[in-house]
């Protein structure tokens, strides 16, 4: 029997919803915090992490455009999609082996990458299948709904984490005063470590909708020698892109604007760590915060996309986003704006909230809308090869940000100055949307 077009749309989301956890859980609140606490030293916590995130993107970069060209002329998606959700299960699953009395600090960030490269890939493919999901004029707000539908996954999640699993090192109880459950050990940080395969088993349960409900509309049998043709038209598309002026001018600056905000959510906790000493639990109110926003906003961006398209909205989320990273500068623990507060004031903490808030909903919106935007720039009958292509430009310069802010904040010495150089590259970012058609390049021929 076929599915129906809402079947398939919402089998779409559920990719989001499933593989979000990823980003909440392991990447951003929980298990990144949990390595810094083992190794006992932030700057060697962050550099093991940014070690383990580097060589899982570089592969990404390599690959990806590659992969994308051969699932274009290989005509199946699904199939890269049920390998690559192999890889995140078995990746997410594996780091439960961060065992505090036995700790494997490279067998742990080589299962971390196995996860993180799984998802990356599936989210290519999964990606490359919007514009088959509804007309020209939908996408935007498909595109917003299950980005938004993905960010309520990730904050379902964070709370049943923090809730009923991760323990505190000091009190070996969780967020709400309960013991780990399922009898999991808080002395061997179980709860804590559960955080690998609860995200295996979320991902495994929530593509069940996914697998049942979405069909690649091309034919599966690949042609005799579709790999050389794969890459052969790989390696045109690469030698063109100058040519192809608004892709080109999209991808570059999408390069920037994402590597920016990237920046501000890796080390938004760091920041506010430093500067306005909070604890673990005002990071996460910080991110439960973030990611509501993320998820209304992503649901109003759809929407405004749809009705006004990509480019619009991309530029005014980057210009949010950009006033956020100068009033981060701006907010410390005895100023806010340059007014002087008392060291018992609760205004720098406000204001900090206020910002996370504008970081999760101009986030949530511009990555939204980027999606779509790649589909307006891309070759419809290469599709899978243009998400290739957009995230191997979101991971050949995802170190930019990570330097520049080290670096400045080394001759600084000042973590506010540090964060300064996410300015520059969102107003380049900016800059570089002046050659990007609405439409792509066909439509301005």
């Amino acid at each position: 029997m076929a599915t129906s077009a809402r079947k398939r749309i919402w089998g779409w989301f559920f990719f989001d919803w499933a593989s979000q956890p990823y980003n909440t859980l392991i990447l951003t609140f929980i298990f990144g915090p949990y390595i810094n606490e083992l190794l006992g030293n932030g700057s060697d916590a962050q550099s093991a992490w940014g070690f383990g995130v580097a060589a899982a993107g570089v592969i990404i970069a390599v690959f990806a455009p590659i992969l994308g060209a051969m699932a274009d002329t290989g005509g199946s998606r699904l199939r890269w999609i049920w390998l690559f959700s192999a890889l995140y299960v078995i990746g997410s699953a594996g780091i439960w082996i961060a065992d505090p009395n036995d700790f494997n600090l490279v067998l742990v960030l080589f299962f971390f990458g196995i996860g993180l490269i799984g998802m990356e890939f599936a989210t290519i493919f999964t990606n490359s299948m919007l514009p088959d999901l509804g007309p020209e004029d939908e996408i935007g707000r498909i595109s917003g709904n299950g980005w938004a539908f993905g960010y309520i996954g990730g904050l379902v999640s964070l709370v049943v984490m923090l809730f009923f699993f991760a323990e505190s090192a000091a009190t070996g109880k969780t967020f709400i005063g309960l013991d780990p459950v399922f009898g999991l050990d808080a002395a061997a940080r179980e709860g804590t470590r559960f955080v690998g395969p609860l995200s295996a088993i979320w991902f495994a349960v929530f593509m069940i909708p996914f697998f049942l409900w979405v069909r690649d509309p091309k034919a599966t049998k690949a042609p005799k020698g579709a790999v050389a043709k794969a890459l052969k038209d790989l390696g045109k598309t690469i030698v063109s892109l100058p040519t192809r002026k608004s892709l080109f001018a999209y991808l570059m600056s999408s390069m920037l604007y994402r590597d920016a905000l990237n920046g501000m959510y890796v080390f938004g906790g760091i920041y506010a760590a430093g500067v306005l000493g909070w604890s673990v639990v005002d990071t996460g109110i910080f991110g439960i915060l973030a990611i509501i926003t993320g998820a209304v906003f992503a649901w109003i961006g759809g929407r405004a996309d749809s009705k006004f398209g990509p480019k619009p909205v991309i530029t005014a989320s980057i210009l949010v986003l950009t006033c956020v990273a100068i009033s981060i500068v701006m907010i410390s623990r005895d100023s806010v704006f340059g007014v002087y507060v008392g060291a018992d004031s609760n205004l720098p903490d406000i204001a900090f909230y206020v910002m996370g808030a504008l970081i999760g909903a101009a986030g949530g919106t511009i990555q939204s809308a980027s999606r779509t935007m790649m589909v307006r720039q891309s070759d419809p009958d290469r599709m899978t090869e243009g998400f290739g292509l957009y995230a191997l430009a979101g991971k050949a310069t995802s170190f930019i940000a990570p330097a520049l802010i080290g670096t400045a904040t080394a001759l600084s010495g000042s973590q506010q100055i540090g964060v300064s150089p996410l300015i520059g590259l969102f107003l380049l970012g900016l800059i570089l949307l002046i050659w990007v058609k609405p439409n792509g390049d066909e439509a301005s021929q």
